[in-house]
């Protein structure tokens, strides 16, 4: 029984709490309530201000338009009023240059007569210097027609000595190739001449040989492999060879423009060294120290000529080492200068 009372005595004392508890409650929400009221009593005064100012500005806007149409309308008649006087001054002004006109016909119609009278005068003048130059260009016609027919005169003189000019040129031109011909039978004859002395000189060599008109002397006869200088036992062989030309300077006359063409030929392969950059250079370098050993015995420098024809004339298109040899050689032809 004393548990159940106590039990009895808990249980009724828990409902004061419950009631603070929903006072305080219904307080925050009157609170919340009183907040809510006062922040849309001062929401619908600020809107009612914005409201007074708009409507405010909508006044002004309209109060501006307003001027504005009336500013235009003030401008449209201030450029009617200026259009109207311009067509008033042009008006004036045309009536001015009218007027103007007027009076200048006036005074023209006054001098009329006498500057009539003038120009008549003026005229006949001009008549008279025209007549006067008339005659001076019949004069000069006259004169032009004179040196004309001298010119014409002179022309057909001319024209019969370019005629025979032309005869005489003719004649000489056949004179000159007949010579000509006659030289280059002689030099042929000459280098007949001069190719059978060298056969007899240096017999029937295979190293020595004539191809067509060229005396052809293999290089190795002369020079040393990839040299330009001369081999000792050269000598003997070139001393003939220069003799036969001594001789045969001597023979040919002193009017016969002739020169022993000396030209050296490589083979195919390259070279290229500090003294003989290219085959070119070989060649040339030997076919000038034939003609220096030459001239050294004697003959004439001005009847010598040296070539270089490098790897480009071949005797022999093969790659064989016979073929190589062939090809590398020294040439010897008389020929003009």
């Amino acid at each position: 029984m004393a548990s159940t009372a106590a039990r009895s005595r808990r249980s009724v004392n828990v409902w004061p709490g419950y009631v603070d508890a929903l006072a305080t409650l219904l307080l925050a929400v009157v609170f919340l309530l009183t907040v809510f009221v006062v922040g849309q009593f001062f929401l619908s005064q600020e809107l009612t201000g914005r409201d007074a100012t708009l409507v405010k500005l909508n006044r002004q806007i309209a109060d501006l338009t307003d001027l504005l149409a009336l500013e235009r309308s003030n401008r449209r008649s201030q450029e009617d009023e200026v259009r109207s006087l311009r067509t008033t001054l042009a008006g004036v002004e045309a009536e001015r240059d009218q007027a103007k006109s007027q009076a200048e016909a006036a005074t023209v119609s006054q001098g009329a007569a006498g500057a009539l009278d003038k120009q008549l005068e003026a005229e006949r003048g001009a008549t008279k210097r025209a007549l006067s130059q008339v005659d001076l260009l019949n004069e000069q016609i006259s004169a032009m027609r004179r040196q004309l027919a001298a010119l014409e005169d002179a022309l057909a003189a001319s024209e019969t000595r370019d005629r025979e000019s032309q005869v005489r040129i003719a004649e000489l031109g056949s004179r000159l190739n007949v010579a000509l011909a006659q030289k280059v039978q002689e030099l042929a004859r000459y280098r007949s001449d001069f190719f059978g002395r060298l056969r007899q000189i240096l017999g029937n060599r295979p190293d020595i040989r004539v191809v067509g008109d060229r005396f052809v002397l293999q290089s190795e006869v002369l020079f040393p492999g990839g040299s330009a200088t001369l081999k000792p036992e050269a000598g003997p062989e070139l001393d003939r060879i220069a003799g036969a030309i001594a001789d045969l300077a001597r023979q040919i006359p002193a009017d016969l423009p002739w020169v022993l063409r000396v030209d050296g030929h490589t083979d195919a392969r390259p070279i290229n060294t500090s003294q003989f950059p290219s085959n070119w250079a070989l060649s040339a370098a030997r076919a000038i120290a034939v003609v220096q050993y030459l001239a050294g015995k004697g003959i004439p420098p001005q009847h010598l000529l040296a070539g270089a024809f490098g790897e480009f004339q071949p005797l022999d298109a093969g790659t064989t080492e016979e073929a190589y040899a062939k090809n590398r050689r020294i040439e010897m032809k008389l020929t003009e200068r």
